[in-house]
Parts: C-alpha cells; structure tokens; sequence
C-alpha cells in the first residue's frame, strides 16, 4: 500500500468517525510542500454537504490525527480547512524500510490480471529501421512491462509488413537481377535454397522496384500479377518471399535488441493470409460488402 493510501484510510477513518464518509478522507502530496508533505481538502466538501462549518470540521479532523504522534508530527488547518500533514520521521523511515524489503517496491498490483496482446513494432520487411519506429517500439515496450509487473499476462507482437503488393515488387525485381533463379521454374521443386542477397541488397531493390513500377504500367502490373500469385500458394513464390523475410527479421532483432524491445511474437499481415476466404465469405453471406473495380470491399 502506498503513504498515500495508508494516509488516506486514517484520514478516512476520522472522517467516519464523525459519521462522514471515508471518501472525504482522501490525501495526496501536497501542493505547497514549503507548508506540509501531505494534504486532504475533505473537510471543505464534506462541510458542504453536512451544511458544517468547514474550517471547525477540519479542526476536529487536526486534533484527532495530532494525536497520533507515532505517524504525524504535526497536523494544521490551513485557509477555509485545508489539513496539512507533516510525517514523523520513525514512521518514514519505517515504510522506506518495508519499501527496500519488498520486491515490488510497494508496487501496485492487478487483483484480477487479464490477458493482453499489445501490437508495438509495425516495421515493414526490405524496409530499414527509421526514427519513425522508434516512438512505437519504446512505447509499446513501456506499456508490456508496466503492465507484466502489475500481474497481466502480456504478449508482445511486432506486426510485420510482410505482404501485399511490395512483396511482388520485390520479386519481380529479383526476378530481373536473377533471372535464371529457381523460384521462377515452373519444374523446380522444394525445397528450395535461400535468396543469394544481403540485407543492403534486399533494402536497394525495394525502392528500385518501387519507382520502376510507378514509372512504368506494365511493370506494375506485373508486381500485381507477382502478388496475386504469392498469395496464391507459387512455392518459388512463397520460398523468396520466406527469405526476403527472414533476412528481414535477422537484422530486425539486432535493432530492436540495441533499444531493450523484444517481442513475443514475430507474426506479421501475411499470418492473417489463412483467415481472410473465410472472412470474405462472412461478409458476402451477410450482404456486407461489395465489388468496386473488381475488388470486394467493405464500406465503412
């Protein structure tokens, strides 16, 4: 329990005593720590509501609480009735004692701890770490932690940008600078070897084929038609696009691993790949959606 807390209730209990409700009691820091460690400005809500005199409420309050020497040295009433508290050093010493003794500190903790998943990376694969990411990961790392040590059960997921249509740009673009690969052999079969690239190679060909498909249609549709058939099941296909990621994620971990972040789960959009007919489905069974160009898509 913290000084607070515990203030709180004694200051509470002096509230009810007088047949006032505990509520009033409430203390925090004060705001003139040049007058007092600690204030409680009940007495003047609870005056209102008992039509008392709030400066006489607060000084019946004072009197009561001074008593208590092993805690207070001293209490005042201050202004319209305002108490100023002012701890005994024993008893600070005391709680500083039980604080150091405990390995929560003192630490609030979850009566009943719930389940959570918090979503705190969002990196996109072939893609370098920027400053940008760096708000998300340290936020989301914070929140993981503060809420493990309160008792959650938390589970951290890095949310990849692994699919879609730059991950087709990637491999026709791959396809152009090695042409004779076995991922695009309509014969070869699995398993198939690793993509021959580094990580500044994977990061020199995303922009490439980026630019080349705005600047050119055909080249665009092409990525789309790369895309469609990833999404499909290719095996050359889906063999690359496992190395592009998984040498995305190597470089990944050593970068978030320098900022203290990790991550209980590496999962990322293309994980939702397996799920996605069946939510299709769902929504055209319930008349949610639409075509527009081809597409089914949702209105929201």
């Amino acid at each position: 329990m913290s000084i607070t807390a515990m203030l709180s209730a004694l200051v509470g209990d002096a509230f009810t005593a007088r047949g006032l409700e505990a509520k009033y009691g409430a203390v925090r820091t004060a705001d003139r720590p040049d007058l007092a460690q600690f204030q409680c400005n009940g007495a003047l809500a609870a005056a209102k509501a008992t039509k008392q005199n709030p400066r006489d409420l607060a000084g019946q309050i004072a009197e009561e609480l001074s008593a208590n020497e092993e805690t207070f040295s001293s209490v005042s009433v201050a202004g319209p009735g305002f108490l100023n508290l002012t701890l005994n050093d024993a008893f600070l010493a005391r709680e500083i004692n039980h604080l150091s003794e405990d390995d929560r500190l003192g630490g609030w903790s979850r009566p009943e701890p719930a389940k959570l998943i918090i979503d705190y990376g969002g990196p996109n694969v072939a893609k370098p770490l920027h400053v940008g990411h760096l708000r998300s990961a340290i936020i989301g790392e914070a929140l993981k932690r503060l809420c493990r040590f309160v008792g959650d059960d938390v589970v951290g997921d890095i949310h990849l940008g692994d699919w879609g249509l730059q991950m087709g740009q990637l491999i026709t673009e791959y396809q152009r600078r090695f042409p004779d690969a076995p991922y695009f052999d309509p014969n070869a079969s699995e398993p198939f070897p690793a993509p021959e690239i580094t990580l500044d190679d994977l990061e020199a060909m995303y922009p490439a084929a980026a630019a080349a498909c705005k600047e050119d249609p055909a080249r665009a549709d092409e990525a789309r038609k790369a895309t469609k058939a990833l999404q499909d099941g290719s095996p050359g296909y889906r063999a690359l696009w496992r190395g592009f990621v998984d040498l995305s994620i190597a470089a990944m971990r050593e970068n978030y691993d320098d900022l203290g972040v990790t991550f209980d789960l590496w999962k990322g959009e293309a994980d939702a790949d397996p799920y996605i007919s069946e939510i299709v489905s769902d929504f055209e069974a319930r008349a949610l959606s639409e075509l527009s160009d081809g597409a089914v898509i949702v209105r929201v």
